[in-house]
């Protein structure tokens, strides 16, 4: 089976109306839609695969990877070789780097290629990895909104749908404290603070952070790199940390573990090289007896084959993220959805759903 095609499809889906305006994610204030990065990848038997990379500010950078350096590579080779061929495309690139715009390219034709594998092989991804649970514990993963009032609002919409377990993405203590004033005692709670502080400067806020009883801080630290800071702020503060989402290879993924770094590793599907280097990094966690949180900040096939290799190769502790959005549409429409905090393993071959063409073809943009 000959790969014939490798097509990019950037998407951007604003803010449904009377959303918050002032809702951010990463500091990007006053966001007004999620871009996103889909890939389509067809071949000569008919079979058609989809893969997503890392979206918003880098979508047109991942793009351009895609389509210049790394579609040229696979287009003509056996789409049922998905290592080999992953691995000689990261060979031949490597000079360019292995992280940032390339690796979310990568890891799109990847995620692609094992959807034509399930596909090819008539099975739901979690089986062809080896079974597993049929739907998986999530937490609602929210944008930064700052203002504490919008905080308790948000807290409030997302416990009421089902959600036992949030993420925050803020960091002003008097937000943090707001959500879990909303939230009681018995919702989880985990913060996201994208790699702000020192050590120094993490040491003494993570004091003031004890009394807010955190699931786990995630990404104190700058640079994300500082294993060793994470290590020595996990064994000395009394939090439990997670980080991983901006680690791009497994001998890096090697060097946080055996740093005693975290207590939550979340390897990024559609950012460290696909489902080729999350199974990895699944087995790795295993060896050091850490549970893999995905990262899976994601509505697209990123987010799906972060659902198909926990089912298959998670925990009882694993739990998926679920992007606390208000857009306009989603890539899946209504047949993906949480219901009480769980999330159901599509069952289709591959990843199990398509995207919506009416989707892709509404908000895609060039």
């Amino acid at each position: 089976m000959i790969v014939t095609g490798v097509e990019t499809f950037p998407l951007r889906i604003p803010f449904r109306a009377g959303s918050r305006s002032d809702a951010s994610a990463w500091g990007d204030s006053n966001l007004p839609a999620a871009d996103s990065l889909l890939v389509k990848v067809t071949t000569d038997q008919g079979l058609v695969g989809w893969g997503e990379a890392f979206g918003f500010r880098a979508v047109a950078s991942a793009k351009l990877a895609i389509d210049q350096l790394i579609a040229p590579l696979c287009v003509g080779q056996d789409a049922t070789r998905i290592g080999p061929l992953m691995l000689e495309v990261q060979r031949k690139l490597h000079v360019f780097g292995r992280a940032g715009a390339l690796a979310f390219g990568i890891s799109a034709v990847d995620i692609a290629l094992w959807d034509i594998a399930g596909k090819a092989a008539k099975l739901p991804l979690y089986r062809l990895l080896g079974g597993g649970a049929a739907d998986i514990a999530c937490y609602a993963s929210m944008v930064r909104y700052s203002e504490p009032s919008h905080v308790r609002s948000s807290v409030r919409q997302a416990i009421d749908t089902g959600f036992g377990a949030l993420k925050l993405h803020e960091i002003e203590l008097s937000a943090v404290r707001a959500a879990r004033e909303e939230a009681g005692p018995d919702i989880e709670l985990t913060l996201d603070v994208n790699c702000p502080w020192t050590l120094y400067r993490a040491r003494l806020i993570t004091e003031e952070l004890k009394a807010v009883r955190l699931k786990w801080l995630e990404e104190p630290l700058w640079p994300p790199e500082n294993f060793d800071g994470l290590a020595e702020l996990r064994r000395t503060r009394g939090i439990p940390i997670a980080a991983g989402e901006n680690v791009y290879t497994l001998m890096d993924f090697e060097r946080m573990l055996a740093a005693k770094a975290v207590d939550f590793v979340q390897p990024s599907p559609a950012k460290m090289g696909g489902i080729t280097e999350l199974v990895k990094v699944f087995a790795l966690a295993a060896v050091h007896n850490i549970p893999v949180m995905p990262h899976s900040f994601y509505d697209g096939p990123g987010l799906l084959a972060a659902i198909h290799a926990t089912a298959a190769l998670g925990t009882a502790d694993s739990m998926i993220e679920w992007r606390w959005f208000d857009l306009e549409a989603t890539i899946y429409g209504s047949t993906l959805s949480p219901k009480a905090g769980r999330i159901s393993v599509p069952q289709g071959p591959g990843l199990g759903i398509d995207p919506d063409p009416e989707v892709i073809r509404a908000y895609r943009w060039k």
